[in-house]
C-alpha cells in the first residue's frame, strides 16, 4: 500500500460547526457584557446567559472533539504522517501564542520608552510639560498626568515577594514535567504519575499566590486596571498569563487522568508532549514577565 493510500482521512464531523457556533456565541455574549457594563453600569442576566451558553457549547465541543481524536489514536488509525501533522499544528499554535504575548510586551515597551517620556516633555513633545505641572515621567508611573481624574496606585508590587516565589514554582514545574516525560519514555509509570501530580500541585499553588497578589494590589495598593498605563499593562500581561496557566493546568490534569487510565506509550505519546510544550511556553512567558514587569 502506498503512503498516499495509507494516509488517514477522518470521517465527517460535527465538531467544527459546534466550535464555530459555541465560540461565536461566547464572544458575542462577552462583548454584550462589556458594552452593557460600560454604558449602563451592570450587565443584565440575558447578557451573562448568552455568554454562559457559548462557554457550555465550547466546553462540550472540546470534550467531544478531543475525545474523538483520542479514540482514533488509540484505535491505531494514525501513522507517522499524522503524527507530523499534529506536531506542526501544535507548533503553529504555540507560535500564535508567542505573537499574542509579543503584542502586549510591545505595548509595555512603547509606553515605557516613548509615551511616558513624551508626557514628561522630552523631544518634540515639550509642550506637554506645561499641561501637567509637577508631573514626573518615571517608571513605574505612580503619579498620572491628571491624578484627580485618574489616580495612580499608591505603590507597585515588589519583585522579591510573591512574584519571586511564583517564579520558583513555575521553573520547578518545568523540571517536574520534564522528569515525568523522561519517566514516560523509560516506561516507569509510577514515577510518571508522581511527577505529573507534582506539576499540577505547583501550578495550583501558583494560581493561589497569583490570586493573593491581585487581592493585595486591588485592596491595599490601589493598583487596578483603572490606575493608569502601569495598571492596565500589568493586569493585561499577568492576567492573560494567569488565564494560560489555568488552561495549562486543565490540560495537565487531563493528561494525568489519561495516564491513570493507562494511556500513552514510551514510543507514542504526542498528547503528553504537546501538553509539556505548552507548559514550557507558559513558564518562559512568566520569566519575561518577571524581568520586564516586576524587576525592570
Amino acid at each position: 500500500m502506498s503512503a498516499e493510500q495509507s494516509y488517514y482521512v477522518p470521517e465527517q464531523s460535527k465538531w467544527p460547526i459546534i466550535a464555530t457556533v459555541g465560540m461565536g456565541v461566547m464572544m458575542y455574549g462577552l462583548a454584550s457584557v462589556m458594552v452593557t457594563n460600560t454604558q449602563e453600569g451592570q450587565a443584565g442576566f440575558g447578557d451573562w446567559l448568552v455568554f454562559l451558553v457559548g462557554v457550555a457549547l465550547t466546553i462540550y465541543m472540546l470534550f467531544g472533539w478531543f475525545g474523538s481524536v483520542v479514540r482514533e489514536s488509540r484505535s491505531g488509525l494514525y501513522d507517522a504522517q499524522m503524527d507530523r501533522t499534529f506536531r506542526m499544528g501544535m507548533g503553529w499554535f504555540i507560535f500564535s501564542e508567542v505573537m499574542f504575548f509579543a503584542a502586549f510586551f510591545g505595548a509595555l515597551f512603547y509606553a515605557r520608552v516613548f509615551i511616558v517620556p513624551w508626557l514628561g516633555g522630552e523631544g518634540d513633545k515639550g509642550s506637554s510639560a506645561m499641561l501637567w505641572d509637577g508631573f514626573e515621567a518615571t517608571w513605574p508611573l505612580l503619579q498620572n498626568p491628571d491624578p484627580e481624574a485618574y489616580p495612580g496606585p499608591k505603590e507597585v508590587i515588589g519583585p522579591w515577594g510573591l512574584p519571586l516565589l511564583n517564579t520558583i514554582l513555575l521553573v520547578t514545574s518545568s523540571v517536574t514535567i520534564t522528569v515525568a516525560h523522561h519517566a514516560l519514555k523509560a516506561g516507569n509509570r509510577a514515577k510518571l504519575k508522581i511527577w505529573m501530580a507534582a506539576t499540577i500541585v505547583l501550578a495550583l499553588v501558583f494560581l493561589i499566590f497569583q490570586a493573593e497578589e491581585y487581592a493585595h494590589a486591588y485592596g491595599d495598593l490601589g493598583l487596578t486596571l483603572s490606575s493608569g498605563i502601569y495598571g492596565s499593562t500589568f493586569f493585561m500581561l499577568t492576567g492573560f498569563h494567569g488565564a494560560h496557566v489555568i488552561l495549562g493546568t486543565i490540560i495537565l490534569t487531563v493528561m494525568l487522568i489519561r495516564i491513570l487510565k493507562g494511556h500513552f506509550e514510551p514510543e507514542k505519546h504526542f498528547g503528553f508532549e504537546a501538553a509539556s510544550w505548552y507548559w514550557h511556553f507558559v513558564d518562559v512567558v512568566w520569566l519575561g514577565l518577571f524581568v520586564f514587569v516586576y524587576i525592570i
